[in-house]
């Protein structure tokens, strides 16, 4: 199915639409009435519009303005449904109010660089936000008229539009000046230039997500922070040419920051986390996962400093010990989502401090923790969040848990979710007691097979009937 919306004009012919078998397909488009213009007789940059008279009984009996207002709740595909009525209604349903928020997303495949041009032109200061993820077929040509025409741009997200360079982010710091929520997750052209750009002209960004742009360095990163206080949230994963240069800044500079994934940022060590954790305070979503440089001293600072943290990941963190931890939750009370997955130093004792400190804990990722054992499972069960609040417990490759732990678990009456995968002393019998006992609990589980018998003539089977999933 194409998507092509037209330029801004008089008549319906100027727009081609879709076909009638067009579906509705996770289509984002969110208007906020408050701030809409519902005096749409004016196109958005202040011309009257020669809307054609109304020619059926609905269309005299309701005003303009409240017809706008119906066709304000439809999605994209329903309004441009509704632009093959009639002339009339072709005028209402692509006026610019109605196209305030646009995710393009399920269309991804057939946007072009003209969609994208005639819908600036169509929308003008109406357009808020606009999701392009996916659409490798947007440039920066279509992004610069984009930009020119919708200056009251706040949210964009370009994930993927691999076809678009600094060229994108220099418009957009020309023009854009209202932006507040930038997402060039994969946009792999994308260089220090960009970000200084965008630091120059968008002073008012709150969200920026620059994950796997491999060309950013400290450089950009560092002059964005600097000139962009006002940051909440900033997501850099995959980005390894980033070091303690530009990432302590985060901590001088934003302290605003909600939401921080340095995920994979294998450079950075506890010098930045320690700047982090004395600067932004209001921290509640923390994504070191993979920053396997880290040790003790940036769980201390963090569990000082950072007492909002709700959601924790830091697999594959391998330094990290039980002092550690026990640091990190001694202030830290509010955390509900942890991944500690192969910590591999982590034992009990840890287990402890999340079941004393932690009444709010729901998911918990212990997986390759391999001196995790029972009785940590039972001090975890017998806690406040094993009760109340447990709903995901991840404890694959743990070789030291057995049946004992299964049993420990039954009590956790909200419990959702159990991995057990290679979890050697487990055996089927348990699972099926536990799932007896917690009819809603799904268990995924892998039975290591045993030596298969050699064939004939020496040669052993290349598959096995005794893998089984439950």
């Amino acid at each position: 199915m194409a998507l092509i919306v037209g330029e801004g004009g008089e008549g319906g012919d100027e727009a081609e639409r879709p076909t009638e078998d067009t579906q509705v397909n996770g289509i984002d488009r969110t208007n906020h009435h408050n701030d809409r213009q519902h005096q749409s007789t004016k196109t958005s940059r202040g011309q009257h519009c020669n809307i054609a008279p109304p020619t059926n009984l609905i269309d005299k009996t309701l005003p303009k303005e409240l017809l706008l207002r119906v066709f304000s709740y439809l999605d994209v595909v329903s309004l441009c449904r509704c632009s093959r009525v009639s002339r009339y209604w072709n005028q209402v349903a692509l006026d610019g109010s109605n196209w305030q928020r646009v995710d393009l997303f399920a269309f991804q495949t057939d946007v072009e660089g003209r969609v994208v041009e005639n819908l600036s032109k169509r929308c003008g200061g109406f357009m808020k936000s606009l999701g392009l993820r996916n659409c490798l077929c947007v440039t920066d040509a279509a992004l610069k008229t984009f930009a020119q025409n919708c200056r009251n741009i706040e949210a964009l997200n370009l994930t993927s539009c691999n076809k678009i360079t600094d060229v994108t982010c220099q418009n957009l710091g020309h023009y854009s000046h209202r932006l507040s929520r930038l997402i060039l997750e994969s946009c792999e052209s994308i260089t220090d230039n960009s970000l200084i750009a965008l630091s120059e002209g968008c002073p008012n960004l709150e969200t920026i997500s620059i994950s796997w742009c491999k060309k950013v360095t400290d450089e950009g990163v560092t002059t964005l922070i600097r000139k962009c206080p006002k940051l909440t949230t900033f997501v850099a994963t995959g980005c390894n040419q980033l070091t303690n240069l530009s990432v302590k800044e985060i901590g001088l500079h934003c302290h605003r920051l909600r939401y921080l994934k340095l995920q994979d940022c294998s450079n950075i060590t506890d010098e930045s986390v320690v700047s982090i954790g004395q600067g932004c305070p209001l921290l509640t979503s923390v994504f070191l996962s993979g920053c396997s440089r880290l040790t003790d001293i940036s769980l201390i600072s963090l569990g000082k400093g950072c007492c909002e943290i709700r959601t924790f990941e830091v697999a594959h963190c391998s330094q990290f010990t039980d002092s550690g931890f026990e640091a990190l939750t001694k202030h830290s009370h509010k955390f509900e989502k942890m991944d500690l997955e192969e910590c591999i130093q982590i034992t009990d004792t840890t287990i402890n401090h999340l079941a004393m400190q932690c009444p709010r804990l729901s998911q918990l990722s212990l997986s390759y923790c391999e001196l995790v054992t029972d009785s940590g499972i039972h001090h975890l069960t017998s806690s406040a969040c094993g009760a109340d609040t447990l709903t995901v417990l991840e404890l694959d490759n743990c070789p030291l848990i057995s049946d004992v732990s299964l049993g420990h678990l039954a009590v956790c009456s909200r419990l959702r979710r159990l991995e057990l995968y290679d979890c050697q002393q487990i055996s089927r019998a348990a699972i099926h007691r536990i799932q007896n006992s917690l009819p809603n609990l799904k268990v995924q589980a892998y039975f290591a097979p045993l030596t298969p018998p050699p064939a004939a003539g020496g040669r052993r089977r290349r598959f096995c009937r005794c893998c089984a999933i439950v």
